[in-house]
């Protein structure tokens, strides 16, 4: 048999260490990993050079923008990113313009975004008006419904503890995930209009309106409501220490419950925010020192469960409004994340073990995202290559986002995705695209 595609001398992460080994790929799936004197011939072959090769990384979090909202992002710049960041395949959130809440609004999203992108790309539905449309969303493809708290995004009505409830039921008799962006809106609204009241307009007074207590009255107040269903409830960016601790207490007592922290929250503080003003703004905001901390143990510890960026890119001028209350939440994160952890496994933060857990295997597990997570034979070839010695300096002008900046930006990192195979095609290339457009598969959560 002769195969398309083998990769020589790797360094591969296979069943929980680094072997060194040969991998071949056909029809778009691993068919053999092994020594080179076993693999069959091939179309092709690539010398790695005993480059790491990792399980290709999924990103559960990101905001790939476009349709109404492509002058911030669209569906082949953020895919783009991605790719260049070493991600294979990312969920993209809802909160869109128009704002994907419907069965048509999913079908033309993911219609617009089949000729674009470049990676793997699944889809977030916000919660419809009517529950009853809930199942044609899914069937449509949504691999996971997102709530925001914090303001009324989609149809459901966030104030009202029975139809959130009514809402998740439903969800879990579908075995849909459910993903919560956990800030109480009615605290932070009153938080809010007190510091506007008392003109108070900087990166402080919004570090106080978005208080602990905002993140964990919200959180309380989901895991009570969740209790009363099968729902698979997952919290997007926690940054507290008491909201991650109630989510571990929900799980010691057998709630189905995952969470989520992003690299900002690890490795950037409050005293940060107030410092880098309204560019480091972003909801959930930065924490002090103890919430940092508390956030690295609950990865040591096991309760945190996946690592997702928050990727939400802006124009600058969004991110440089006079008053805190007019800018737009949230910095890019695709094009980072990978060499940030990377670099937190060098400094022996976290393991290279934790890190696949985190971004490849955990999220493949939450959302159902089937042939993809590991690298074992007949997986989907996505596969993410890494010069984990490469040291270099991030760079934002030169990401292939459409957002040219980083609170990162100038940080000296080590570990640097060099390719990037999506569906046994190469898509990155040291930091060059070099697939067309409409490469990448639209997927869709298992729901078997």
């Amino acid at each position: 048999m002769i195969v398309d595609f083998v990769l020589t001398n790797a360094k591969a992460y296979w069943h929980n260490r680094i072997v060194d080994c040969s991998i071949a790929l056909e029809d778009g799936r691993i068919y053999k990993i092994g020594k080179e004197t076993q693999m069959p011939k091939a179309d092709e072959k690539t010398n790695l050079h005993n480059l790491l090769v990792l399980p290709g990384l999924i990103d559960v979090h990101v905001h790939l923008r476009d349709e109404g909202k492509s002058y911030k992002e669209d569906f082949f710049t953020g895919t783009a990113a991605a790719a260049a960041g070493g991600l294979t395949t990312v969920l993209d959130m809802p909160n869109n313009a128009p704002v994907t809440m419907s069965s048509e609004t999913l079908r033309n999203r993911v219609q617009i975004a089949a000729r674009k992108i470049l990676v793997n790309v699944g889809f977030y539905s916000e919660f419809p008006t009517s529950l009853t449309e809930i199942e044609d969303i899914v069937a449509q493809g949504a691999a996971a419904f997102k709530l925001f708290m914090a303001c009324q995004v989609g149809g459901l009505n966030i104030d009202n503890d029975q139809a959130l409830q009514d809402a998740f039921a439903k969800a879990g008799k579908l075995n849909v995930p459910v993903a919560m962006h956990a800030e109480d809106r009615a605290l932070l609204t009153a938080n809010e209009a007190k510091l506007k009241q008392a003109k108070h307009n900087d990166a402080a007074a919004f570090l106080k309106a978005h208080s602990e207590e905002v993140e964990l009255k919200a959180v309380e107040r989901l895991l009570k409501i969740a209790a009363q269903t099968s729902v698979h409830l997952h919290f997007c960016h926690v940054t507290t220490e008491q909201g991650l601790n109630a989510i571990a207490e929900a799980k010691k007592h057998g709630s189905t419950v995952t969470c989520e922290v992003t690299p900002n929250h690890l490795l950037l503080s409050n005293v940060d925010a107030t410092r880098g003003g309204s560019m480091l703004i972003m909801m959930p905001p930065l924490r002090s020192p103890n919430h940092i901390e508390a956030l690295w143990k609950g990865i040591a510890d096991g309760w945190v469960d996946v690592i997702g960026s928050d990727h939400a890119p802006h124009t600058l001028d969004e991110k440089s409004a006079g008053s805190v209350w007019d800018v737009k939440v949230g910095v890019p994160g695709l094009e980072t994340t990978l060499p940030l952890m990377l670099t937190m496994v060098k400094k022996n933060r976290v393991s290279l073990e934790q890190v696949v857990h985190l971004l490849a295997e955990k999220p493949a597990e939450i959302f159902r995202l089937k042939d993809r997570g590991t690298l074992e034979q007949g997986q989907k070839a996505d596969l993410t290559v890494v010069d984990f010695n490469r040291k270099f300096k991030i760079d934002a002008s030169k990401f292939h986002s459409k957002a040219k900046y980083s609170p990162y930006d100038g940080w000296e990192v080590q570990g640097k995705p060099v390719k990037t195979y999506v569906n046994g095609l190469l898509v990155m290339d040291d930091g060059e695209i070099v697939a067309k457009p409409g490469s990448g598969e639209v997927i869709r959560g298992d729901r078997a």
